[in-house]
């Protein structure tokens, strides 16, 4: 049993991206942030299984070529090989939380970002 609290970790870039509370032994669990305009790199996972639960603002997810575009209170289950790329196309903060399970230490396989319009 452990208890963290949020304010203690730091985003991975800065101000955004993954701000993770918990990698391993059997999953992953974060919290992620993305300022206006920005995106993270399309990729997938081999093994990993992926959500994200948006708490604040409105992401696109593309998952294989399709975009959805989701607001708080929805959750999106990404299969693994399912190729996913997040971009925040609004003027607002996004903020999410990422699960991913099962954990594995080196599952992701970055791919090209795709076009959007």
């Amino acid at each position: 049993m452990f208890i963290i609290n949020e304010k203690d970790k730091e985003y991975r870039f800065g101000d955004w991206g993954p701000k993770y509370l918990m990698q391993g032994p059997r999953m992953n669990f974060a919290l992620v942030q993305f300022m206006p305009g920005q995106d993270f790199k399309a990729h997938y996972h081999e093994v990993m299984e992926e959500n994200f639960f948006i708490i604040e603002g409105t992401i696109t997810i593309v998952v294989d070529g399709t975009p959805h575009t989701l607001n708080p209170g929805q959750l999106i289950h990404i299969e693994p090989k399912e190729i996913h790329y997040v971009i925040n196309r609004s003027s607002s903060v996004v903020r999410m939380i990422a699960a991913l399970a099962p954990y594995k230490d080196a599952d992701k396989v970055e791919t090209e970002n795709p076009k959007l319009d």
